[in-house]
């Protein structure tokens, strides 16, 4: 078996357990797991900039895209915060956008592109920062929903886009065919991302009775299978925006730190744009 699926099969055996039991707990921890990752991803963005000759405001974009899952996360379990954010949400963000004005005018001359990197600051705050926190969304948007059933909303999401990226790796190896955006990636194929969408779309009826179905969730299928759909679609997508930021870059993986898999941003590219969609449609179907 090759070194690298041995190293990806091992991580996934310690990964899966442990991020199952933070979800299912929720609070604090899981709070702080996605800061972690916020924090980490968004570092890797700044990196990927760097190679370029733009230098990201660091210090305020890394603390600030760092604070977005624990403020989330307050504003969801705390009727304070929450009403504090709705008054004054506004303001908030614009002083954020005054500091880091001021910080550029300290730090940057006229020949640090400093429009390029106030920019991939604020990018990486909303990419790496923001979207990722929709998991905590998910987990408690339901109020008072049981931990099993949470726990069954937040994976199901996760779940079809792990499956999608298996189907559209195999059966774009399997089939082959036009590619899909030979710029940007060119092992990516046609074949591989209708692969992918099916994959992701054979989890509804799975989920549904493996883990939905016993927690008490209702989920209809058409909002299963929209769900579904859009982690098969647009889960690729983000996939493919980061090989793009990849490219740019001249980088294979935007960091080491994951064994086998590379850096945070490879393995969340596609939940960046799966979550907060999910978290979307579960709110207007009336499920969180």
């Amino acid at each position: 078996m090759d070194a690298n699926v041995v190293r990806r099969v091992g991580f996934a055996v310690v990964a899966i357990p442990v991020a199952l039991a933070i979800v299912y707990l929720g609070g604090i921890p899981l709070a702080l797991l996605v800061a972690v990752a916020s924090l980490l991803g968004t570092r890797e963005l700044y990196d990927l900039a760097a190679q370029k000759g733009i230098r990201a405001l660091r210090g305020p974009g890394l603390v600030a895209a760092t604070s977005v899952a624990p403020v989330t996360y307050a504003a969801l379990t705390d009727t304070r915060v929450a009403d504090f954010l709705n008054a004054w949400w506004p303001f908030v963000l614009i002083t954020g956008v005054v500091v880091l004005l001021l910080w550029l005018l300290a730090t940057r001359g006229p020949t640090d592109q400093p429009l390029a990197a106030i920019g991939v600051t604020l990018f990486g705050i909303g990419y790496s920062g923001a979207m990722p926190a929709f998991l905590l969304v998910i987990r408690h948007g339901g109020g008072s929903l049981d931990p099993r059933a949470a726990t069954a909303l937040v994976f199901f999401p996760l779940v079809a886009t792990w499956v999608c990226d298996t189907a559209a790796m195999f059966g774009g190896r399997a089939m082959q065919g036009p590619k899909m955006a030979p710029t940007i990636s060119p092992g990516k194929t046609w074949s591989g991302t209708v692969s992918g969408v099916i994959g992701a779309l054979i989890v509804v009826p799975v989920w549904q009775v493996v883990a939905l179905g016993p927690a008490g969730v209702a989920l209809p299928w058409t909002v299963a299978l929209l769900i579904a759909g859009a982690a098969g679609v647009l889960g690729q997508l983000g996939d493919l925006a980061e090989s793009l930021f990849k490219r740019e870059a001249g980088v294979k993986d935007s960091s080491a730190i994951i064994p086998g898999h590379g850096g945070v941003l490879d393995r969340l590219d596609s939940l960046y744009v799966v979550l907060p969609v999910t978290a979307l449609l579960y709110r207007a179907f009336g499920i969180i």
